[in-house]
């Protein structure tokens, strides 16, 4: 599951509508709409983003935290790290190949981790 999935399928959910009811209202089949929600089709278009940020009347900051998690949610990642110092090409590596078995909370720590390293907050769902 991409975390683009995740908020949507908890958006969805919260309001009680089923997945054939939200695809046949935005006018996409059911089966992309679950395809996008189990993280088996990558970043939706900004286009579909947009649409259903109006669908479901998403404020500002809503609308802004569910097209960072539409950048997110790729699910099939390449990492460049050509011209980068040798420390740097080996933690892209080693991430490669612990990620299958990385548990949840260990991911959630090294994702807060790098971003109290670059500064920034962790980005959560607006309340």
């Amino acid at each position: 599951m991409t975390p683009f999935g995740a908020r949507l399928r908890e958006l969805r959910a919260r309001r009680g509508l089923t997945l054939t009811r939200m695809a046949a209202d935005l006018n996409i089949s059911a089966a992309y709409l679950s395809a996008l929600e189990h993280g088996r089709r990558g970043s939706p278009t900004p286009g579909l983003v947009q649409q259903i940020c109006g669908y479901f009347n998403l404020i500002w900051d809503e609308v802004e935290y569910l097209k960072r998690l539409a950048t997110l949610s790729r699910p099939r990642v390449t990492l460049d790290t050509a011209g980068l110092p040798a420390e740097t090409t080996r933690l892209a590596n080693e991430l490669a190949e612990a990620i299958r078995d990385l548990p949840e909370e260990d991911a959630r720590e090294l994702r807060l981790a790098l971003a109290t390293l670059r500064g920034k907050g962790p980005g959560h769902p607006p309340s």
